[in-house]
């Protein structure tokens, strides 16, 4: 069964709904063998799902959506003509890009949290999808279960849509597919797909850096959503208790579970980062962007560098929070590690001219941000330094 949440599924477009067996149904030739929904697979349960998150799909549409809830595909109007929101492009270049979640979702499912890790499906794709300068214009998820429990289905996708409205995109519409052959009970993955658009000469790469440029970080959420492979062993492995307060953490990140500290949402810079390109396209102020997910900061960062150029991060200039601490100390995690699998409590860098540096942290500040310069521009060859 495949149950999409813009359409409803084929099957119940297409072919009758299971009868009861054993001749119950008022219907004489009703089918008396085996039925789908005895193999695993619930389509009215699909329908429902349909049903419940018609409203959330449309609290993040705006005029630029197209179509009726329950068509095969989505629309969405690029170029359109209403005065108070005119937003036609000269050259414009489609940017798109496809992410998931990660092992972070087992350590959701054991949990049973089903409505934070759809935030982090968006996260992780409209941090990608901005770093080239590009705005977010609509997702689609994709979400694979062992079973569709209407309720829990519809918290996932509210967390999308809840994405979605943060990220200032419109979730069009995803898949849902019920696959109890594939994935043990209890089990699910999602994943997401995101397309943006940015005029061609305001594409920000690695070719508009210089030496003397200065890195300017933007605190994390949290560990996001890398590197849960070796948190989930960490937790494991020391016998931590995810429904504990350690006071290690309490200071800093508040009365909390370890658990509510670990599934807390990826950031989402999006709107934050939309604002300060349009601010400062004029002045070329932004010389290139890094998301950090997996790979941390080294294997991100030089992502945005010419071959020519290499990023010296000062360590010292930011605390990362204490869960990165907490996890390294009861891991046994050497700190080079450490930084090459975590963000450490820097989600996102903007690579800006130095005379343009304080304007920058100004303007995110007011998008509510916390940025602190972490870095500048050296000679090199395209690597990561640390001091």
């Amino acid at each position: 069964m495949s149950a999409s949440k813009s359409n409803p599924p084929i099957a119940s477009a297409t072919t009758p709904k299971p009868q009861p067996r054993n001749g119950a149904s008022a219907s004489p030739s009703a089918p008396t063998g085996l039925t789908y929904r005895e193999a695993g697979v619930n389509i009215d349960a699909g329908d429902e799902v349909v049903d419940l998150i018609q409203p959330v799909l449309k609290r993040t549409h705006s005029s630029r959506v197209l179509g009726r809830h329950g068509a095969f595909a989505g629309m969405f109007q690029l170029d359109f003509d209403k005065k108070s929101m005119r937003r036609n492009y000269k050259r414009p270049v489609l940017v798109a890009c496809t992410d998931g979640v990660g092992t972070k979702v087992l350590m959701a499912a054991e949990r049973r949290v089903y409505d934070t890790v759809g935030i982090d499906c968006v996260a992780m794709n409209v941090n990608d999808l901005i770093v080239q300068g590009a705005e977010p214009l609509f997702f689609l998820d994709y979400l694979g279960l062992s079973k569709l429990q209407p309720a829990e289905t519809s918290a996932m996708i509210e967390g999308v849509a809840r994405g979605c409205e943060i990220a200032g995109c419109a979730l069009l519409g995803g898949e849902c597919a019920e696959m109890p052959d594939i994935y043990k009970p209890g089990d699910f993955d999602i994943a997401g797909f995101c397309v943006g658009v940015v005029e061609y000469d305001n594409i920000i790469d690695a070719t508009r850096v210089k030496k003397g440029d200065v890195l300017i970080g933007l605190e994390s959420s949290g560990v996001h959503s890398n590197g849960y492979t070796l948190v989930r062993r960490i937790v494991r492995d020391a016998g931590l208790d995810m429904n504990a307060k350690y006071p290690q953490l309490a200071s800093t990140l508040g009365e909390r579970t370890l658990c509510d500290i670990l599934l807390e949402p990826t950031r989402i810079y999006a709107k934050s980062i939309v604002k300060l390109v349009e601010r400062f396209r004029k002045r070329k102020a932004i010389s290139a962007m890094a998301h950090i997910t997996g790979g941390g900061l080294p294997g991100n960062v030089c992502r945005a560098l010419p071959k020519t150029l290499d990023a010296v991060i000062d360590l010292s200039s930011w605390t990362p929070p204490a869960i990165f601490l907490f996890l390294q100390t009861h891991g046994g995690v050497e700190s080079a590690e450490m930084l090459r699998v975590f963000n450490m409590g820097i989600g996102y860098v903007v690579i800006a001219r130095p005379d343009c540096a304080q304007s920058i942290m100004k303007r995110l500040i007011k998008s509510g941000e916390n940025p602190t310069i972490i870095g500048v521009v050296e000679k090199g060859s395209g690597e990561v330094r640390f001091k």
